[in-house]
């Protein structure tokens, strides 16, 4: 086959694989431009009276609406003033705004540990299996002074709305196990990070103590 000949045919495969590819755009979701759909703001057959957008009924409200209270569900307080790129400089809520129980850093463990131990490390401090493969840009440590320094508010923000590489996490975790998450986060930070001064007197004793002995059950699992 002449060079010339071979170059038609690769034009010619060149161009059927564009025109291919332009008659489905939605390559990755193929059956998005094929399911029956009404466009916003068009006619519609479906409603009687050919609207195709309908106000929600009356006495209904958003799965996670903002209330006024602002700071519990987006993290925010009022924002501050305006910085040279036309932006508000944004203002966290620094305390949680939820009353911090047992109940909830054990709800912010269990959370924690099936959303976010997966990149972050069970620890926050970023050594995972699922970190190792990312070469692009590794999950940070939350147990960093930077994540220490950062309001609660910012956390709870970047786990509502996703930051970077990292998708938003609103549709799995309720506002109430948003903060949940963020208090845990402190504590892991805390436990991580602080002093012996920090804790209380009463508590110091019980760090020299060895680590308790598993039970017997547990130990005739591993024998």
């Amino acid at each position: 086959m002449s060079a010339p000949t071979s170059l038609a045919l690769l034009a010619v495969a060149v161009a059927s694989a564009v025109s291919a590819s332009a008659c489905d755009e939605n390559i990755l979701d193929p059956m998005a431009d094929s399911q029956p759909r009404a466009g916003r703001y068009k006619e519609s057959a479906f409603y009687d009276d050919g609207l195709s957008m309908h106000a929600p009924p009356e006495g209904t409200v958003p799965r996670e609406r903002i209330t006024q209270n602002a700071p519990l569900t987006t993290g925010r307080l009022p924002d501050g003033p305006v910085q040279p790129n036309g932006e508000p400089l944004p203002s966290y809520v620094t305390a949680i705004p939820v009353p911090i129980t047992r109940q909830l850093l054990e709800l912010g463990r269990k959370r924690f540990d099936i959303t976010c131990a997966t990149c972050h490390g069970p620890l926050g401090d970023g050594n995972s299996i699922v970190a190792t493969q990312m070469s692009l840009r590794p999950p940070p440590s939350l147990i960093s002074q930077k994540y220490v320094e950062k309001p609660s508010g910012y956390l709870f923000e970047v786990a509502t709305k996703g930051f970077g590489l990292m998708a938003s996490y609103a549709a799995e975790l309720d506002a109430q196990e948003r903060w949940a998450v963020v208090a845990y986060l402190r504590a892991l930070q805390l436990a991580q990070t602080a002093s012996v001064d920090q804790v209380p007197p009463e508590k110091r004793g019980e760090l020299d103590k060895p680590p308790a002995a598993p039970p017997e059950d547990l130990k005739q699992e591993h024998q």
